[in-house]
């Protein structure tokens, strides 16, 4: 091979290296817009935007619903990649909350609790080698929405590398949570509609970068219109 070949090819191992793929999805524990609840459906989906990272919102773990099943456990084994869940509440004999999917073995991942009148939430966080993740679905509820972004914003002063904030949010891009997000955080994945997956008509989930986050190479909601009632959202960093 001549050199200016190996050249161009290690450029383009190297660029390929730092492409990091960021997933939000609420996945109404698998339930699809046909009422049919479908895991494999879910795992390619996923597979099909090969993320390093994917923010779950809405899971089933061991409940009667589900049949006892660890749902995010077995997403993960469909998809070849670690897992972490985070109970928000009790329900139907198990727990209900969000989880995170990952090609990197967290270093270490951490629970706390968040505010709902309707439904407690929870926000997990798992720091990596060079970065940190947090996932959440917030309240219904405005005013425990924006005391969730209080308590956020509280906890990622205590990292000192880039932290990535994914989830279903609840709230409109104009909203007052929000906009109070974004006085800290920058919005890195846009305000196209996400759900309802159908025919989108809201913007709802989203992913935020604080602090020297990579520049978003490119940000999308994948035409994922009936594996749930939301549809995911993607950003790729460079």
């Amino acid at each position: 091979m001549k050199p200016i070949a190996i050249i161009f090819l290690l450029l383009f191992v190297c660029t390929a290296s730092f492409a990091q793929k960021l997933l939000s999805y609420n996945i109404r524990n698998a339930k699809g817009m046909d009422n049919t609840t479908d895991y494999d459906r879910i795992a390619a989906a996923i597979q099909k935007q090969q993320p390093d990272i994917v923010a779950l919102q809405e899971l089933d773990s061991v409940t009667q619903r589900s049949n006892g099943m660890d749902v995010l456990k077995l997403i993960a084994k469909k998809t070849g990649m670690y897992y972490h869940f985070s109970a928000s509440i009790d329900y139907n004999g198990g727990k209900y909350g969000v989880g995170l999917l990952s090609k990197e073995k967290p270093i270490q991942v951490t629970r706390i609790p968040l505010p709902g009148k309707e439904e407690r939430r929870s926000l997990l966080m798992a720091e990596f080698k060079d970065f940190v993740v947090f996932n959440t679905h917030l309240s219904l509820t405005p005013a425990d929405q924006l005391s969730s972004v209080q308590i956020i914003n509280e906890q990622v002063s205590a990292y000192h590398k880039p932290v990535y904030l994914a989830g279903d949010l609840n709230a409109l891009p104009e909203s007052a949570p929000i906009t109070e997000l974004k006085k800290k955080w920058e919005l890195l994945s846009g305000t196209a509609f996400t759900f309802p997956a159908g025919v989108p008509n809201r913007c709802i989930d989203y992913i935020f970068g604080y602090g020297n986050t990579r520049k978003t190479a490119r940000a999308e909601v994948p035409d994922e219109p009936l594996a749930s009632d939301h549809r995911p959202v993607l950003v790729v960093l460079q």
